[in-house]
């Protein structure tokens, strides 16, 4: 048997935009995504009997390929077209569940890297991606990590310059947001504001954090519905009242995500959130 753990880091959203849907089906992305210290552990064991599985602990969580880190064991199997049958997918969970930071597709990205590791790596990082795309549309992103510009469903990346240190306070309220329902609500929508994704890319590549702060957006925080609209502007508020540079809504929701210049102040601000809501998280960029 070979065992290999491995870690499997959250992402955030410093953009989200969407451009339109596709014929496909999708809808055409654009995003500014950071991965971040908050992270859930993998561990691989190759050889372990009972086919290939996962277990985390958490009942509501798939343990076949229901699960996306056992789709992505599938799909690299497929891919490479080896022949083994047994693996266990050990995951330790810290990334909240459906919060839109990427958790299950974080976890099917370390899978894919561990896999390779394990088999001799037969495939690079790019063709690995290539894999993920079809698992999931944030799992390639997730394979590269960093800081990156995402295109079409979320496969196309392009490396950007590493955003400046700083520390993020991530806050997932109590409620859950259907994904598919915020594309419903954002299709029907007449006139929509938009991220400055451009200024964004400039910010980073100069370095300008405060630039980067100042267009954090996400076009999904507009066709929220009432009551999640009013908590997750609540909490963008405490943020910016404990001395954030900008907050914004990552991915599909409800995470916020506060970036700060000092960690003082974003430790300041998780402890007051902390005592308001159940999910709050202190990281740094990785």
């Amino acid at each position: 048997m070979s065992i290999l753990t491995l870690q499997a880091p959250a992402k955030v959203n410093l953009t989200l935009d969407i451009l339109g849907a596709r014929p496909d089906g999708y809808h055409e992305m654009e995003m500014v995504m950071q991965s971040v210290s908050l992270c859930d552990t993998i561990r691989l064991n190759m050889g372990f009997p009972g086919g290939v599985r996962a277990e985390s602990g958490l009942r509501f969580l798939p343990n076949d390929k229901g699960n996306l880190a056992v789709a992505a064991a599938l799909a690299f199997r497929k891919a490479t077209g080896q022949t083994w049958n047994d693996l266990l997918i050990s995951i330790e969970k810290h990334i909240p569940v459906c919060a839109g930071t990427a958790g299950g597709s974080s976890d099917a990205a370390a899978v894919l890297r561990g896999l390779n590791q394990l088999t001799g790596s037969p495939l690079t990082l790019p063709q690995l991606a290539k894999v993920g795309e079809e698992v999931g549309s944030d799992v390639p992103y997730c394979v590269m990590g960093g800081t990156a510009l995402a295109q079409g469903r979320g496969e196309k990346l392009t490396p950007l310059t590493t955003l400046p240190p700083c520390y993020l306070v991530l806050c997932k309220p109590r409620f859950s947001i259907s994904t598919p329902a915020l594309f419903r609500e954002w299709d029907k929508k007449k006139r929509r504001l938009r991220p400055d994704t451009k200024g964004m890319l400039e910010a980073l590549r100069t370095g300008d954090l405060t630039g980067v702060a100042r267009r954090m957006f996400n076009v999904f925080e507009d066709v929220l519905s009432l009551h999640q609209r009013r908590e997750i502007d609540a909490i963008k508020n405490a943020l910016l009242s404990e001395g954030a540079l900008g907050a914004a809504m990552s991915g599909s929701g409800p995470t916020v995500v506060g970036l700060f210049q000092q960690k003082a102040l974003a430790k300041k601000a998780a402890d007051l959130l902390r005592t308001q809501q159940p999910e709050v998280f202190l990281t740094e960029p990785v």
